[in-house]
């Protein structure tokens, strides 16, 4: 079996050979695209969502073939990619993790080989495609991984919901920033759902429906993941404004450029309304207006001064409580009951 600090690693090897797979099958016909969701894939990230699942399964002892489960939870990653992929489009991101994120690095490579057309619409509808690839490829992962009948059978119900979940969030999200919603629970809703449920929660209930979890457990486990994956979140949102780009990979404020209807802004604006109606002006205007540094760090000092970064420490400090309390109601592996408070309490003090 493998542990827990091993679970990235092998998540890893497993990837590089599901994409080698993949490479020979499409030789024929595009292998290059194979290439760009591969590196995208496989050049970072920190395996949280298999590490969860796997987490689920092993608190638990299930009698599946251990490699066959460890090949299943690795198509979260594929998952996450899609995620991120079309993310990234729809924000206009420019980078990821550091990088050019995979559209402007198709964009690029079309300027530079000075092939026809719109080297930006290019860019955007490989990687929509390359989206595309990721979330058929994670059934494909999964189906092809060697779990038993009964065990497919079983995980389909936290499958089908988180893959609904996730992008249903994100269309909340992006109907968010359209309409300008200031409600603090449409915030709360885009956390639960595009994160939180596929972060945490639904990776845990993946896990312990592969090892035929009973439903006690499986209740707490989706409590304690719904609590940390919104805290976590809550985290990622406090460093989309004020986290360092240096260790975050972003620049700075790109979640005020994008105008994220963040639960951090929505507490802003409350709180200035109540306390600074020409700060709350200021701030309306701004969101998702901004685009010099000087413009991000003037809202970003609005924010600052409204108390909404204490606010939601606040709210995390609570989730995280919350979370670790309903842990505490599993009957699980103490060894793997003690690395999830760990992992929880990483993920909602992460700097990243």
């Amino acid at each position: 079996m493998v542990t827990l600090d091993e679970v990235p690693e092998a998540v890893q090897a497993v990837l590089v050979e599901f994409f080698a797979q993949q490479r020979n099958h499409l030789a024929g016909i595009q292998p290059e695209a194979v290439d760009v969701l591969e590196q995208f894939v496989l050049g970072g990230g920190k395996r949280l969502r298999p590490l969860f699942a796997w987490a689920g399964y092993t608190g638990v002892g299930g009698s599946e073939d251990p490699q066959a489960v460890l090949r299943a939870v690795s198509s979260l990653e594929l998952i996450q990619a899609c995620a991120l992929l079309h993310d990234d489009i729809i924000d206009s991101s420019d980078t990821r993790r550091g990088r050019p994120t995979a559209h402007r690095t198709v964009e690029t490579r079309h300027r530079e080989r000075g092939w026809s057309g719109d080297s930006a619409h290019f860019g955007r509808s490989v990687a929509i495609l390359l989206g595309d690839f990721a979330l058929a490829w994670a059934d494909d992962l999964v189906h092809s991984s060697g779990l038993s009948a009964a065990a497919l059978q079983r995980v389909q119900e936290p499958w089908r919901a988180m893959r609904s979940e996730v992008i249903a969030g994100q269309l909340l999200d992006v109907s968010l920033e359209a309409s300008g919603s200031e409600r603090l629970e449409d915030a709360e809703r885009v956390n639960r759902f595009k994160t939180a449920a596929y972060t945490i929660e639904r990776p845990l209930h993946i896990g312990a429906a592969l090892a035929d979890a009973p439903q006690p457990v499986v209740d707490a486990y989706r409590k304690f993941g719904a609590d940390i994956g919104v805290a976590f979140q809550l985290r990622d949102d406090v460093l989309g404004v004020f986290g360092d780009p240096a260790v975050t990979g972003k620049p700075a404020g790109d979640d005020l450029r994008e105008g994220k209807r963040t639960v951090l802004v929505a507490s802003a604006l409350a709180l200035a309304d109540a306390h600074n109606p020409t700060a709350a002006e200021a701030l309306r205007r701004g969101i998702g207006t901004v685009k010099t540094p000087e413009e991000i760090a003037a809202l970003t000092d609005i924010i600052s001064a409204t108390g909404a970064r204490q606010v939601v420490e606040d709210r995390i400090a609570e989730l995280t409580a919350s979370g670790l309390a309903h842990l505490e109601e599993a009957q699980i592996n103490p060894d793997v009951a003690e690395a999830l408070r760990g992992l929880a309490i990483k993920a909602t003090t992460r700097t990243m």
